[in-house]
Order: structure tokens, then C-alpha cells, then sequence
């Protein structure tokens, strides 16, 4: 049966109203999508505690139990309901904040209920807030397996569709469809790599039997989503070098090599060398080049794209350079100018926050092609931005860009332009040439000479008040420091620092004569660069600041940087952040505060206070986050996974990626209805401009 096509809101149940909702919310329109909805963790609905066995640190428990006591106290806002559970063991207390009106009727003394929920602690005493409570007779079918839990909005739950409800629509749908679901792949693939059918997986990922039946519909939904991702990237890879003409850049000219021996900041490492070589080995080949740069935060990435556009320069071509935010956009524009103050060259820069006249100077020059190298924001990627020859895109921190907003980037040309693409987000070695198969890969593994390490160090909150002198310190040896909160204002529901509060904190206890700002991501855009020009001249020594700052920006007199609440940030963001400091000559400092006492936290920390090689840290993070835990289902960040975690399930996404490698290579295995299936699954990704290219 193909679900695709069954519209939700005619299933019982659901509904128009429910169904505007569920597509609103979750992009939900159909029986297929739906089923793709999956929990984001499982409850063990098959063991019964007595209340003796409880305290404030389990999960989710049920209990069978009698209630008595009910009774409402306090008015208004305060108005609550209260009960007492009661079993042979001993007492627990329910307590309800709203949505109590109906209990008043529905619990009968000396009747046992089946009571779920989490149990916590207040005044001393064990209490249950808003349990879910059914007659023990009625819910004894709960008892076996596991209860999904769904991710729902405030939206959803005001149109009574919370996690019980979206189970419900789940068992509505196998109901219907009585077990009618197309396979999506060939039985001699399910047998050869031991998965599950997609019916039998499908349904024991919404109601599974046990651990192990989860396991396996895990398995084979994580499996079939990152393989036809696979296979589709190796179709892209095929299509591009088979049909793919690039501009061809046979001269290295004067541009290049004026810059090179005249105006070359420092000497080249042997890594940039040899991946200026791939570099130029790809541009002069006729096929269009589509290369993934990858470097560690220092590592002269930016450096590196200078010569290659000016290697597009040398053979009349323009370039533009793409950056995720308006902050690292300027920057890039300061540092190109000055980079390229003695060449004949016009860089110019377009960003959403540009003024009329330097937007229209901008638009102008391009396609005139006056502007030979342009530099700017997602700016770049609108329909009125034309070019004359455009010959090169590079793309700086390429995760923060979808594919298709790269791929309108090929549209700016009639011939594609070469693309590069560069991250300094640390990636496990053993995924980079899988997650990216659609690239070649170049990576820079050394740091320019005369760079030093950045020495770290892991402590706790009682460390501050030494961390505030050791800034103290650096500012008078006429250096400036970096501190990192992970929120921008205070947040009541939550013990972690913000910016705003911070930098008052620390007004109070630097001297005068330091300067502290803030800075954070919803500052307006004037106001964010206004402050980072500021800092860029030395006038502001210590900006208190959001991971706005993770990427790309470089103040080079930076020597700390203090992150608190470490433990709050992942390892990737850490190093990211580590980066922004070590980039002069002086010594440099990063001090990790955290303020968690949980030992998993320690270890993962202690891994940057050992190491400062970006990919070593991947891998560690790899190791770390383990297999994955069947009980909570993470998402990545990079592509739009809805099962899958490149991480947790690298070794899955690993054999995918050779399978998928086999079925490329041996297509006459997959009958014709298959493979434009296949082909059709990353539809989403892409543009129509890019698969007018194809």
C-alpha cells in the first residue's frame, strides 16, 4: 500500500482540524508521514513498583495503588488539587496544578488504579506531579513492552494531541492499513544484511515488543534512511564528474604569483601547499571541482581560498566568498583588503545589512565585472545578484549552509562555477569521507609556524575569583580576554550565566580602567559590528559574549578565553571557541568552567584540557556519545535525519555506505521501480535549479 498518498486527515480520529495542526507543526500530511513521526524516547511500561521501591532520582514509573484525600487548596493562580496514593508499602502524594476538574468524579475510593509519572521530592516528602491515572483493570493491557514517547508543541497539546494522542493516530494507522506497507527493498538486500521488514520495523518502532524487536526496527529504519542517502550522494559525485564542465584554469599568472612572493603573510605549511596543489590539479581539469577544505580552527584555511581566487583571477574569472553571518562577512571583506592592498584588484561586499549604495556599488560591479572578487552573506545567493564569469564559490563553514543554498549558487553562471567549501568544524575521521562522499576532501593537519598551543585548564565555580585577577592580568600586559555564557538573560527555570549578567558581575569586580561589553546573536547588526570593531581596536578588553563568536572571528591580541558553564557546550563548539584565541604570538589561555560534579561530564572535558587537535577531539566525542541509547533517539545537525545520528550511529551509516557503494556499482541487481524510488529520496535537498543542472 502506498502511504504517501493517504491524506491523515481521513484517518478516524483525526480529522480537518487536527490535521491543519499536524501538518502545521510537523509537516505531517500523509499515512507515510505519520509513521516517520518517531518517538524521541521509550518508557518501560512493564514493571510495577510498590511505592516503597520509589525515591526522587528514578524516571518515569507506574505504581498500582488506591487513592484517597482528594481535595483541592488555595485560589486563584495557587488553586490546586492534591490525593494520596496508598498501597501495603506506604504513601505517595498526587498533585495537580490544572486540569482537574474531571478527577472529582472519576476516582473511587478502594479502587486500584494503575498511577504513572516521575517521582520527585518536595519539603521532604515523595510526590507525583500531574500523573497519568487509569483504572488497573482497564490499563493491565499497558503491562508489557514499551510506551513511545512523541515530541509534540504547545499548538499540539491545545488540540488534544499530546504523546498519548499521537499513539493513538499510530495504532489507528496499522489498524486501517492491516499490515499493507510496499517494501522498499529487495528481499535478497534484507536477507544479505539481516534487517527487519519495513512493516515489522515500522510498527515495533511505535509499539515495540521488547528491547531487542526495537533494536532491530531501529536497525533496519537507521539503515535504509542513511543508505539511500548514500547511494543518492554517489549519484550526485557520478553526475558531476561525468557531465559537470568547469572552467578551466590553465594559467597561474601574475595575480598569484605577485601575491605569493611579494605580499604572502607568513611561509606556507607543507599542508597548504599540497592542498593548494589538489586545488589547482582540480581547477585544470576541465570538470567542475566540488572540494570539501578541511582545517582546524588556525590552521590558514582562509589564506589557503585567497590563492585559489586568485588563480580564478588569473584566468579572468571572478569569485565570491560566502559567509554564515554578517559579523565573519566583514570580517573576511577587512582581511581580503588588506590581504590585497598592493594587487589591482576590487573586492567588494554584499550582506543583508548593506547600505542602498554600497548594495547597488556592489550589484553594479558584478555584473559588469568591475568587482572581481565579492564577498558576503546569504545576500549573495538572491535572484538579482548576477555575475559577468563567475568562476569560483568558496563557501566558509559549510554546515551552517544547506545544499541548497550551495546549489543556487550554481545557477549564477551558464557554466557552474568551481565550488570550495571550508569547515573548521572538527568531523571523526571516520565519517568525514562517508557524511561527505559527494566531495573530495582536502584536509590541512598542520598550524603555521610560530603558533603556540593554547594551554588549558578544567576547574570548577570556586575557581572565579582567581579566573577574574588571571584577566586582570592579561589586560594590563595590554592583551584582551573572551567570556562565553551559553544564554544571552537570566532564565529563572535555569542555574546557567548570560551575558548581559555577567558583564555587570564582571564591571564589578575588574578594575575601571578595563572596559567589559557584551555581546550576543539578537543584538541588531549595526550594534553587533559597532562592538566588534571596537573590540577588533583594543577599545573593549574583555567581551562577555554567546557562541556568536564561535566562527571565524580574528582579534589575534585575544589571549583568554573563559567559558562558563563548559559542561553546557559540546565539544565541537568548545574547540570552536578555543580557536578564537592562540591566533598571535603571545601565549594564550582557555579556562573551562563547569559547574556539574557528574563524572561523564569530567572525563568529556578533560579530553580539551589534554588535547588541542580538533580532530583527535572528534573522535574522542565519537567514542564517547558510544552506539547510541535505544531509551532516547538523537538528531544530527547536519542533514535532516529523522532516525538517524551520524554519530551514535557512525559504524551503521559506515556499512550503509558501502552498501550503497555495491548497488551503484552493480545496478541491474535493483530493478528499474526501485532505483527511481531510490533516486527520488533526496528530492528535499535539492533545487529545481540544481536538477535543471543534472
Amino acid at each position: 500500500m502506498e502511504l504517501a498518498g493517504l491524506n491523515i486527515k481521513f484517518l478516524p480520529g483525526v480529522g480537518e482540524k487536527k490535521a491543519a495542526v499536524l501538518y502545521e507543526e510537523l509537516q505531517v500530511q500523509s499515512y507515510e508521514d505519520m509513521l516517520y513521526h518517531v518517538p524521541f524516547k521509550y518508557i518501560d511500561r512493564s514493571k510495577i513498583y510498590s511505592i516503597a521501591e520509589l525515591n526522587g532520582r528514578l524516571p518515569y514509573i507506574q505504581i498500582k495503588a488506591k487513592i484517597r484525600n482528594l481535595k483541592t487548596i488555595g485560589e486563584g493562580k495557587a488553586l490546586r488539587m492534591t490525593a494520596t496514593a496508598y498501597d501495603e508499602t506506604g504513601t505517595l502524594e498526587l498533585v495537580w496544578f490544572k486540569g482537574f476538574k474531571f478527577l472529582t468524579n472519576q476516582i473511587e475510593p478502594d479502587k486500584e488504579y494503575l498511577i504513572f509519572g516521575q517521582p520527585s521530592e518536595f519539603n521532604h516528602k515523595l510526590n507525583i506531579v500531574h500523573p497519568e491515572i487509569d483504572s488497573f483493570e482497564k490499563a493491565s493491557q499497558l503491562l508489557v513492552g514499551f510506551q513511545a514517547v512523541y515530541p509534540t508543541t504547545e499548538k499540539m497539546k491545545k488540540a488534544f494531541l499530546n504523546s498519548k494522542a499521537i499513539s493513538k493516530i499510530q495504532d489507528s494507522i496499522f489498524k486501517t492499513i492491516k499490515g499493507k506497507i510496499s517494501e522498499t527493498l529487495p528481499a535478497w538486500f534484507i536477507q544479505q544484511h539481516k534487517l527487519m521488514y519495513l512493516h515489522e520495523a515500522l510498527y515495533n518502532i511505535h509499539f515495540p515488543e521488547n528491547p531487542d524487536m526495537l533494536r532491530k526496527a531501529l536497525f533496519r529504519l537507521k539503515f535504509e534512511e542513511l543508505f539511500y542517502i548514500q547511494l543518492n550522494i554517489l549519484k550526485l559525485k557520478y553526475k558531476r564528474k561525468t557531465y559537470f564542465k568547469g572552467h578551466e584554469f590553465k594559467t597561474i599568472g601574475e595575480y598569484f604569483n605577485t601575491f605569493y612572493h611579494r605580499y604572502l603573510p607568513f611561509e606556507l605549511t607543507d599542508a597548504q601547499k599540497r592542498v593548494i596543489k589538489e586545488i589547482r590539479q582540480d581547477c585544470g581539469s576541465g570538470k567542475q571541482m566540488n572540494r570539501l577544505l578541511q582545517g582546524d580552527v588556525g590552521s590558514g584555511k582562509t589564506l589557503v581560498a585567497v590563492m585559489c581566487m586568485l588563480m580564478a583571477l588569473d584566468n579572468c574569472c571572478q569569485t565570491c566568498l560566502m559567509a554564515p553571518t554578517e559579523i565573519l562577512a566583514r570580517q573576511h571583506y577587512a582581511t581580503l583588503t588588506r590581504l590585497l592592498d598592493g594587487l589591482p584588484v576590487r573586492v567588494a561586499i554584499l550582506t543583508g545589512a548593506s547600505k542602498a549604495r554600497e548594495r547597488r556599488a556592489a550589484l553594479e560591479g558584478v555584473v559588469s565585472g568591475e568587482v572581481q572578487l565579492l564577498v558576503g552573506t546569504h545576500a549573495l545567493i538572491e535572484d538579482r545578484v548576477r555575475f559577468a564569469n563567475l568562476g569560483l564559490v568558496v563557501i566558509d563553514e559549510q554546515h551552517r549552509f544547506g545544499v541548497e543554498q550551495r546549489a543556487r549558487m550554481w545557477t549564477k553562471n551558464e557554466q557552474p562555477p568551481h565550488v570550495l567549501v571550508m569547515t573548521a568544524t572538527p568531523i571523526p575521521r571516520t565519517l568525514a569521507m562517508t557524511l561527505y562522499g559527494d566531495l573530495d576532501v582536502s584536509v590541512i593537519d598542520e598550524l603555521p609556524v610560530g603558533r603556540q598551543p593554547v594551554k588549558n585548564c578544567v576547574v570548577g565555580r570556586e575557581y572565579r575569583p582567581n579566573a577574574y585577577r588571571f584577566l586582570a592580568e592579561q589586560v594590563h600586559q595590554g592583551h584582551q580576554c573572551y567570556v562565553i555564557c551559553p544564554m544571552i538573560e537570566e532564565n529563572e527555570n535555569l542555574e546557567s550565566a548570560d551575558v548581559i549578567s555577567y558583564a555587570e558581575i564582571l564591571r564589578e569586580n575588574l578594575p575601571d580602567d578595563i572596559r567589559v561589553e557584551y555581546l550576543h546573536g539578537k543584538m541588531p547588526p549595526g550594534r553587533k559590528n559597532e562592538i566588534m570593531e571596537c573590540f577588533a581596536a583594543n577599545e573593549i578588553q574583555v567581551l562577555v559574549s554567546t557562541t556568536v563568536i564561535e566562527v571565524g572571528v580574528n582579534v589575534p591580541n585575544a589571549t583568554v578565553m573563559m567559558v562558563e558553564n563548559a559542561e553546557r557546550f559540546g565539544l565541537a563548539s568548545l574547540h570552536q571557541l578555543r580557536g578564537r584565541v592562540g591566533r598571535g604570538k603571545a601565549q594564550s589561555y582557555c579556562i573551562f568552567i563547569s559547574t556539574s560534579d557528574k563524572t561523564e561530564t569530567k572525563k568529556r572535558l578533560e579530553i580539551l584540557n589534554k588535547s588541542n587537535d580538533g580532530f583527535e577531539i572528534a573522535d574522542w566525542d565519537l567514542k564517547l556519545r558510544g552506539p547510541g541509547d535505544f531509551f532516547g533517539i538523537r538528531q544530527s545537525g547536519d542533514m535532516d535525519f529523522k532516525i538517524a545520528d551520524i554519530y551514535s550511529d557512525s559504524k551503521t551509516l559506515q556499512e550503509a555506505a558501502e552498501a550503497a557503494g555495491f548497488a551503484e556499482q552493480n545496478k541491474y541487481l535493483l530493478d528499474a521501480g526501485r532505483m527511481q524510488m531510490l533516486e527520488n529520496k533526496l528530492e528535499k535537498y535539492i533545487t529545481e535549479e540544481f536538477k535543471l543542472n543534472l
